[in-house]
């Protein structure tokens, strides 16, 4: 490959940066993250793989001859292919378990950066894909609110596509062979010479730089209207806080004594008098008990609306159930109400033990499908407490979509409002009250 090959395939991957640049000035800080490497891709063992345009996050590998080859059949196709390239870095793709299915979440990256850049309507990444595209993606949009690489790929892992290689090359704009391979310091961070510091991971680089584009994108959206919707909504699943349900739920958890031998403490009255009567010989009387966080009193609130599929909350109750089991979150005496309600309570069922909550389990049925109204469920648990049902009532989790009529006044205990799959047109929920969203895949 002579020099100028080179040399003129990196004037046009430069000219393409600059157009984005000038195009899409919030996108200042991702489009100078990557040092351009030409040439073919070292593997693990030792052989070599031409990349036509590819990144591993920190460079961006490239192949002269087919860069320019691009660009001469569609000048807009290294712009696109720029742009897609950087919107896998953006929404943190290659950032996966190794056990993930590759050809499947390969696709959904693609069609989630495809649909991205769709959505901004620009002139100057217009491609002839588009057109081959436009069916999917339309399919996609009836069973998908907000396409998502995430949600692509759990919505083809249920209903597998029969043309998967058809689809690829129809969405495909970069190749993901460095998404891949073993990441070493130099590929995951800036391992500068001149600097003593711990070197931070691309990984975090680009969490920050999709945070900054997100309040960028608050006002540049409103300039452009619907047109960058598609990429705020993006940034805002990306960068969203995920949580640890298991975490969440030990948050509930009240302080109890148990019977259990504390080998950590003793009475220090038997140690003295122990040194005193025997001189060298302390004796040791270890406490009987031991106070650990241990859930007691627990309300489970299940909206049972139309909108709450009866498998998603089958499964809740069924997660709950296995953190409270597995950590030991049970006293010897539980009381745990399991309360469905649409618009009205439509079944409580009180459990004492964890027999009562594996046969509960079993036999357990979807009541009710009405309208949702949050306040009978806080007006019911209110009753039970007044009839002393509960003595430490310290948490209520309700698990909903959120379209309903939330209680004015704050309960004097902690309560949680689980959403699935947030669609970004959830209601708020009341300033007293935990939002928690889990993803299926959480649940």
């Amino acid at each position: 490959m002579s020099k100028e090959t080179q040399e003129l395939a990196r004037e046009v991957l430069l000219l393409s940066r600059n157009t984005l640049l000038v195009n899409l000035r919030f996108l200042d800080a991702a489009l100078n993250e990557f040092e351009l490497e030409p040439g073919p891709l070292e593997m693990p063992d030792g052989s070599y793989a031409v990349i036509p345009i590819g990144t591993d996050g920190k460079k961006l590998y490239y192949e002269p001859r087919q860069v320019l080859q691009r660009y001469y059949a569609e000048k807009e196709r290294v712009v696109r292919d720029y742009l897609h390239l950087v919107m896998h870095c953006v929404f943190r793709h290659m950032y996966v378990h190794s056990l993930i299915d590759q050809p499947l979440w390969d696709l959904a990256c693609d069609i989630a950066a495809e649909e991205v850049i769709n959505g901004l309507c620009l002139p100057c990444v217009t491609s002839g894909r588009q057109k081959e595209q436009q069916k999917t993606i339309e399919d996609l949009r009836k069973e998908i609110k907000q396409i998502t690489a995430e949600k692509v790929y759990r919505w083809y892992q249920d209903h597998p596509p029969g043309n998967l290689s058809v689809l690829a090359e129809q969405f495909r704009g970069d190749d993901h062979t460095p998404w891949y391979l073993p990441r070493t310091l130099a590929s995951q961070a800036d391992s500068s010479e001149t600097t003593q510091e711990v070197p931070v991971s691309m990984e975090a680089i680009w969490r920050e730089i999709a945070q900054r584009m997100q309040i960028d994108l608050e006002t540049f959206s409103k300039m452009r209207g619907d047109r960058a919707g598609n990429l705020t909504q993006n940034l805002r699943e990306v960068n969203r806080e995920r949580y640890d349900y298991t975490e969440f739920l030990r948050k509930f958890a009240v302080r109890g004594e148990i019977m259990k031998v504390n080998p950590d403490e003793f009475d220090y009255i038997f140690y003295t008098y122990g040194l005193k009567l025997y001189e060298n010989m302390p004796l040791i009387e270890p406490l009987e008990y031991r106070e650990v966080k241990r859930i007691r009193e627990f309300v489970i609130a299940i909206d049972t609306s139309g909108s709450v599929a009866g498998e998603q909350v089958q499964r809740f109750v069924q997660k709950t159930y296995n953190i409270l089991k597995s950590t030991e979150s049970f006293f010897s005496k539980i009381n745990v109400h399991i309360i469905q309600c649409d618009a009205e309570i439509q079944e409580d069922v009180k459990i004492t033990s964890q027999q009562e909550f594996d046969d509960y389990l079993k036999r357990m049925q979807i009541q009710g499908l009405g309208g949702t109204d949050f306040r009978p469920v806080f007006a019911y648990v209110e009753g039970l407490r007044k009839r002393k049902e509960f003595q430490n009532l310290k948490g209520l989790i309700y698990l909903t979509d959120g379209y309903g009529i939330f209680p004015e006044r704050k309960p004097d205990y902690k309560t949680a409002f689980v959403f699935v799959e947030d669609e970004y047109n959830n209601p708020k929920v009341p300033p007293w009250a935990i939002k928690l969203v889990l993803q299926k895949d959480e649940i």
